[in-house]
């Protein structure tokens, strides 16, 4: 980690079925900080579901909408941050949210992810012919990004309660060796 860093929140990175909302939600109610998911801001913000934006203005313009979303929390303090899977692909999102929070990635393997996700409808990004085979390529092309995270946490064998404690015990420990 930078030394030069004020951790003041949290945030969750990663791919989408690796636990980012659930996992989020108890942390959050754990250490007594707000929760906010960057999807669910988006969403607020423009009256719009995110399938609708990425099919009527297509996925770069959901991004610019990310964007400004990561600016404006760089002035939280105790918050949890749930970001959307994409979101570290683009830098200036991951430099400003290690300003001022630890940035955990949750991990899961292609496997359990589609096993988490193959039901839900919701995602605009599995909309393809091959969801399983759309899954590992989006997850090789994130992993270098991912992977700049301050912390990395497999969910794969873990319940969230279990996931929930390591991440926990990751910020307090970052906590007290800033």
């Amino acid at each position: 980690m930078q030394n030069d860093r004020n951790i003041v929140n949290l945030a969750l990175i990663g791919f989408m079925g690796t636990g980012k909302t659930s996992v989020g939600r108890l942390v959050a109610e754990h250490l007594g900080y707000e929760f906010l998911d960057t999807d669910e801001l988006i969403q607020t913000a423009t009256g719009r579901s995110i399938t609708d934006i990425f099919a009527q203005d297509g996925e770069p313009a959901f991004r610019a909408l990310e964007q400004r979303v990561v600016q404006e929390l760089a002035g939280r303090r105790h918050t949890l941050i749930s970001t959307g899977g994409g979101l570290p692909l683009h830098a200036p999102n991951l430099t400003s949210l290690k300003q001022h929070a630890l940035v955990v990635c949750l991990w899961a393997s292609p496997e359990k992810i589609w096993e988490r996700v193959c039901h839900q409808s919701h995602r605009p990004l599995l909309h393809a012919p091959d969801p399983r085979a759309k899954i590992h390529e989006l997850l090789a092309l994130r992993e270098p990004f991912y992977k700049q995270a301050d912390v990395l946490v497999n969910t794969d064998l873990r319940t969230m309660r279990e996931v929930t404690h390591q991440v926990v015990h990751q910020y307090r420990y970052a906590l007290n060796h800033q």
